[in-house]
């Protein structure tokens, strides 16, 4: 690492592989200490020693299962009260094994726990202290399934459409406040995330699937670029553009007094 000025301690959850472990390595590279937060403890400690071998920078880790009261309330804390933490990873994250009505509910509870309520208990707690600390860095993963919703298992859809809901309100809400939001839309990306619902990515379209590195690599030039949404594969930043556009052209007709024409009685 350069001998770059130290920008505080990042935070990253589901930071044991995949793409929470990228952006440890890539966060690390950049000059920020770590505190890195998943249920696999071997694997955390394994990571934190190469990337403190690695980067010379400080690295914590707090296993915690983000699912339970416990590990949320342990995380939550950690951030309210490490006046060092600058920067969330909001990573953690769970993916779907097959369609929703063939799927155990149990899991797909789980899935909400993690991928909403976790999600959004630390984003709220890390926006509030970030703002006390006088600003900070809130990074949502959410994923392109949101902009795409018939393709994908329906649950997991809803609950990074709910990521990116998030991310975007309360960028308004704590305008001109010193906090730094991004929501991250990843398409397919290769991480251990298709192994453990029973699929293979090396079967997959290759043109379709996006390496960690490369992702996490353009996501963060979007996040130095001061982008609100980055989504690493589009190529045309004007769609994304026109699709905003689009929802506040609607803006001033979602809320009247009366329906539109279209649906009146007839006489």
């Amino acid at each position: 690492m350069d001998h770059q000025e130290k920008r505080g301690t990042a935070l990253i959850t589901g930071a044991s592989s995949g793409i929470g472990a990228t952006y440890a390595a890539l966060l690390a590279r950049r000059g920020h200490d770590l505190l890195l937060v998943a249920r696999d403890a071997g694997r955390l400690r394994a990571l934190a020693d190469r990337l403190r071998a690695e980067a010379g920078v400080m690295v914590d880790v707090l296993v915690a299962d983000l699912t339970e009261a416990e590990g949320l309330a342990a995380v939550e804390h950690r951030v309210q009260s490490d006046s060092a933490i600058r920067m969330l990873v909001n990573n953690a994250g769970l993916g779907p094994t097959g369609p929703a009505l063939a799927s155990d509910l149990r899991q797909l509870d789980r899935m909400l726990a993690l991928n909403v309520a976790a999600l959004h208990r630390l984003a709220l707690a890390a926006a509030q202290a970030f703002i006390g600390r006088g600003g900070g860095t809130l990074v949502n993963i959410a994923s392109v399934v949101a902009l795409n919703p018939g393709v994908f298992p329906p649950t997991y859809v809803a609950s990074k459409a709910f990521v990116l809901a998030l991310t975007e309100s309360l960028a308004g809400e704590t305008a001109g406040r010193g906090l730094r939001l991004q929501a991250v839309m990843p398409g397919l990306t290769r991480t251990e995330i298709f192994e453990r619902a029973g699929h293979d990515a090396n079967r997959l379209d290759p043109e379709m699937v996006m390496e960690a590195e490369e992702m996490v690599s353009a996501a963060l030039v979007g996040l130095d670029q001061g982008e609100l949404v980055t989504i690493p594969s589009l190529p045309d930043a004007g769609l994304w553009a026109a699709l905003v556009a689009a929802r506040q052209a609607m803006a001033p007709d979602l809320s009247r007094r009366h329906p539109a024409a279209r649906y009146r009685l007839p006489a």
